[in-house]
């Protein structure tokens, strides 16, 4: 099956090399351009096509506009192209909160030099975006104030959380993994806990470095809980999270500290989630929660599995409310889910369990 794509941007060279790259995918292809973000409405609803690219500045109406009247009058998976700047970042993220469901870089010298991987990144990226459940724009929080969850969009079918055992453990960390799909899902986690959380949390979530610290900073105005990117020596302390950095890896210690090394280059993943996992069975054991969110790809697994050996509890996100239901799905699959939970359900069931 083709994978149709509306291309959105102002840039002419872009759009003619962007279309040329896509068409030399196989499955892939190319039905409509657009040069602003009023046009790219008018041709989402006109041409309906499986995946929207999408860049940020354009004349008559932006990109972040755009995808709030995509996402509501024909909601369509939007991956955006980003600038890998602190700015780029803020802005990348607003248009994951109104919608988009990924984004790549935006490099004109790869571009222009067709870079053969470049052109297989952009074909996995696309090809997996136009299966996503585009998410539903997070409820605006008041900063630092008492939430509620926001629905999730309507599931593609009736599954039940499922829940292997309801033991009464003691717990000493929180740890949470997610990928694509995975800041605006975090953001309804974390939201809904108190500031007086008992225990720390720390959070992998793929990203590259320039974006983790704009992340973590929006996710700190947004919750009562202290959110902030983890430093090499952090104490690890209740109701604050932790976010490992984008592009180094982050591991706990039995000091009650982290450890914020290096990327490994023969990690697919800066940080992993099975890094930091497997890092926690060490230094806690069987007093870890494991959560794993939304995310294409299966990293978290193997860490889980060093989890559940030494006795901690996983949970995983059900695939209903998964934007991509590829991590949790390892998780489920390799049955090492003490439960399986909807979005909605997992911030109210840590406080219930924690």
């Amino acid at each position: 099956m083709t994978v149709s794509v509306l291309i959105v941007d102002d840039s002419g060279f872009f759009r003619r090399r962007l279309s040329e790259m896509i068409n030399s995918c196989h499955g892939l292809k190319v039905i409509g351009a657009a040069s602003n973000g009023q046009e790219a409405v008018e041709l989402a609803k006109k041409l309906k096509p499986d995946v929207i690219t999408m860049d940020y500045e354009m004349p008559v109406m932006d990109g972040i506009t755009a995808v709030k009247h995509i996402m509501s009058q024909c909601p369509t998976p939007v991956l955006m192209f980003s600038s890998l700047t602190y700015e780029g970042a803020r802005v990348t993220l607003d248009s994951l909160e109104a919608g988009a469901v990924d984004f790549l870089p935006k490099n004109f010298e790869e571009i222009s030099k067709s870079s053969a991987v470049l052109k297989k990144t952009l074909e996995s990226r696309l090809k997996t975006v136009a299966r996503a459940r585009s998410p539903r724009p997070a409820v605006a929080v008041k900063a630092k104030t008492p939430s509620v969850s926001s629905p999730d969009v309507a599931p593609r079918a009736p599954r039940p959380a499922f829940n292997r055992k309801s033991v009464n453990k003691t717990y000493s960390l929180v740890a949470i993994a997610a990928s694509t799909g995975g800041p605006v899902a975090l953001q309804k986690v974390l939201s809904v806990l108190p500031a007086n959380f008992p225990i720390p949390i720390v959070i992998v979530q793929h990203m590259p470095a320039t974006f983790t610290t704009a992340f973590a900073e929006r996710l700190n105005s947004l919750c009562n809980i202290t959110v902030v990117e983890g430093k090499d020596g952090d104490v690890l302390n209740p109701g604050t999270a932790l976010l490992a950095p984008g592009g180094k890896q982050l591991m706990v210690s039995r000091n009650n500290r982290i450890k914020v090394l290096p990327g490994d280059e023969r990690l697919n993943y800066k940080p992993s989630a099975d890094v930091t996992f497997g890092s926690a069975a060490n230094a806690y054991s069987d007093k870890v929660l494991a959560v794993v969110l939304t995310g294409m790809g299966s990293d978290g697994c193997e860490g889980a599995k060093l989890l559940k050996q030494r006795g901690s509890n996983v949970w995983a996100q059900d695939e209903n409310s998964s934007v991509i239901y590829g991590m949790p799905m390892a998780i489920a699959k390799a049955d090492l889910a003490d439960e399986v939970l909807p979005l909605t359900q997992v911030g109210e069931r840590l406080k219930e369990v924690v």
